[in-house]
């Protein structure tokens, strides 16, 4: 793209400036040349411009999918800028783009895919734990309004068995068969909670409080692992991207730069015009990324890249294992809860006859 000026004609998109030295002057280069730098002239590279832009797409997308009644939204803001704690995924581009439609699976679609597999799992596990928090919240709230006599932190282990006899009245109106595999079944669930809690020193809300909040510590940490080692790898995937396009189409540079006749040159230019940007975007990135591109390590970033996939596989077993300790904490709150609500109406019952006696 080039700019227009008020009359209609072409413009520059860049001008060349000269360097200087300490005293003003021009800085002669070994060659003879004097050394130059490129100066924008469009703003079109300006991080600045980019952001009013991507602003004005996403104002004018959201106008037209309200009026379309569709419910859908644009945000043109940036994941850490929405307060969003995720990774987010690695820009397609058109050729893997296409390949995905086809069936054919790319190392961008893959890493993709991986991504927004893990942001699942931890959100997943953030509203869980959300829940269970807020669960001990109202629990120790309902404690503080408790008699003094019933405000200590209850036995969690004598509470699932609390659980397992209100099961069993509840059962008595059902068959026999019915009744002996749900208790079966329930005895599973019972005894799968105090393994859990036992094997964790957890006997009170309490100590099941600190617990749930050691699991989300966990689950945080493991989720930063995974997020560094993605960030790195949609870095290597670049790197590997653009140094392969380099080696690739660099002795078609080098046979453009030598032909000496313009017209030659330009239908040169025109016939390989696609391996030439691939080539110049290549080096531009590689350029600016890297403090030496002759000699480019591409076994290494392919190791690299290998070795952080494997570390990011293992820390999503652990995540899946962390969820699983969620869920079972979940298991665990839904008995409590049922042997709570059944203990109010004793309590009550309790009091009563307290005060009759006191009478």
């Amino acid at each position: 793209m080039r700019p227009l000026d008020e009359r209609g004609a072409w413009a520059a998109k860049s001008k060349k400036e000269y360097d200087l030295d300490e005293n003003g002057e021009r800085i002669r280069l070994p060659s003879g040349r004097y050394k130059t730098h490129k100066v924008d002239l469009t703003g079109w590279n300006s991080q600045e411009n980019a952001l009013v832009w991507r602003k004005a797409w996403a104002d004018i997308s959201n106008y037209y999918l309200e009026r379309a009644g569709s419910p859908e939204r644009i945000d043109h803001r940036s994941n850490a800028e929405r307060g969003i704690d995720e990774i987010p995924t690695v820009h397609m581009g058109v050729a893997a783009c296409q390949m995905e439609k086809k069936g054919i699976a790319t190392e961008k679609g893959e890493l993709n895919r991986n991504i927004q597999k893990a942001n699942r799992l931890i959100r997943e596990i953030r509203a869980q734990i959300g829940k269970l928090k807020e669960w001990i919240a109202d629990l120790f709230k309902a404690r503080e309004n408790a008699p003094e006599q019933t405000q200590q932190s209850p036995n969690l282990a004598n509470l699932l068995m609390k659980y397992l006899s209100v099961q069993r009245e509840k059962s008595r109106k059902y068959s026999q068969s019915w009744q002996r595999q749900h208790a079966a079944d329930e005895l599973k669930t019972i005894a799968a909670a105090v393994n859990y809690l036992s094997e964790r020193g957890i006997s009170n809300l309490d100590e099941l409080d600190a617990s749930l909040s050691s699991v989300s510590d966990r689950a945080y940490s493991i989720r930063e692992g995974m997020k560094t080692a993605e960030q790195r790898m949609k870095e290597l995937q670049k790197l590997l991207e653009h140094g392969r396009n380099y080696q690739t189409y660099k002795p078609i540079q080098d046979e453009y730069r030598q032909i000496r006749w313009k017209g030659k040159q330009e239908k040169f230019a025109e016939a390989h015009r696609a391996e030439l940007t691939l080539w110049n975007a290549a080096s531009r990135y590689l350029h600016a990324n890297l403090t030496d591109t002759k000699t480019l390590p591409i076994s290494k970033w392919k190791q690299e890249y290998a070795d952080l996939k494997e570390q990011r596989d293992t820390d999503y077993t652990k995540l899946k294992a962390t969820r699983a300790e969620v869920a079972e904490l979940q298991k665990i709150r839904k008995c409590v809860d049922i042997a709570l609500k059944a203990e109010q109406p004793e309590q009550t019952q309790n009091r009563a006859k307290r005060h009759e006696q006191e009478r």
